[in-house]
């Protein structure tokens, strides 16, 4: 296969098939992150979307998602605590204020939350909008329309809401919700006219199948920022024992899903602590966003190394 035609047509208006997708797996990795970032200038310019998030709600969760620690089939030891309030995640905000963040996320534990929680998160954004220049998001789980709709009255611009892998094996990861339910809340968040967050976890056992079927069942959706995440086993789950992925399939991965959606921001998440260069190999083959400071039950990349890291790329950050 020729890359760089490939590249030419997707610029060109055109999009890739899943047969082309396919013979990317065994392309040369080199050529391949060059053309993916050629990609990335080409639709998204030098813009570095970077996301602080805050555990918003902790505890044990009704759901039985194979990799979390929070999940109710893991033994891992976890924090407990009701929905913070609106001093506290104002504090928290606003330490990421003004220095190239562009987003914060409040994210909770659960299927989903309560009527009584959803106004609090937002009264969070609310002062959220308020006191910092920050993009408010959330990560709530199965919202509803009513519950999309009052948030976004309090200011919230964006919902994240992971479809984790292919419709087809996702059920091995959880049998509580299903890639339907997630997808029911997706559409809903764009028919609210807010942005769209969604990816997954990679290392569970999924095939290069899987995760292409997963891209393109993204497709239909267009999210506007697709996290990327490696498994990072946890002890007390059930992939507790399960190895990492290397760096050169996460940089493979993140460049074919850049073919794939080449209009949205492909996100580095989780799994960039242990990598040597903390992700920035990435950062220059078709990933132009990432999620900084410690993740929600796993430890991530320092804010201040991830903003001087990231300029010295040429990257322009918010």
């Amino acid at each position: 296969m020729e890359i760089k035609a490939l590249t030419e047509k997707i610029i060109s208006g055109g999009s890739i098939t899943k047969s082309e997708a396919l013979e990317l797996v065994n392309a040369p990795l080199d050529e391949l992150c060059y053309e993916a970032d050629r990609l990335r200038k080409h639709f998204n310019g030098d813009e570095f979307d970077m996301c602080a998030i805050l555990s918003v709600k902790g505890g044990r969760c009704s759901e039985n998602c194979k990799f979390c620690a929070q999940s109710s089939c893991s033994s891992a030891s976890i924090d407990s605590f009701e929905v913070r309030n609106e001093d506290y995640v104002a504090a928290d905000a606003k330490k990421y204020d003004g220095i190239g963040v562009a987003r914060y996320c409040q994210v909770s534990s659960g299927r989903r939350l309560n009527k009584k929680e959803v106004a609090q998160i937002a009264e969070n954004i609310k002062r959220i909008v308020k006191e910092t220049n920050l993009k408010p998001c959330v990560s709530l789980g199965l919202i509803d329309r009513e519950d999309l709709e009052l948030l976004k009255e309090a200011g919230l611009q964006r919902v994240h809401n992971n479809i984790e892998s292919s419709p087809e094996f996702f059920g091995n990861l959880c049998s509580t919700h299903t890639t339907d339910d997630k997808i029911k809340v997706m559409k809903m968040v764009h028919e609210a006219g807010l942005e769209l967050c969604s990816g997954g976890v990679f290392g569970v056992g999924e095939s290069w199948q899987d995760r292409i079927d997963m891209a393109f069942a993204l497709t239909e959706i267009q999210p506007e920022s697709i996290p990327i995440n490696m498994l990072k086993p946890i002890q007390g789950t059930p992939m507790e024992d399960r190895e990492m992925i290397g760096e050169d399939e996460l940089r493979r991965i993140i460049a074919i899903f850049k073919f794939i959606l080449p209009k949205s921001f492909i996100r580095f998440a989780a799994g960039r602590d242990v990598l040597e260069d903390s992700g920035m190999k990435c950062f220059t083959g078709g990933c132009n966003a990432t999620i900084t400071g410690n993740m929600l039950t796993v430890k991530g990349v320092s804010m201040e190394e991830d903003l001087k890291n990231i300029k010295a790329l040429g990257y322009k950050l918010a």
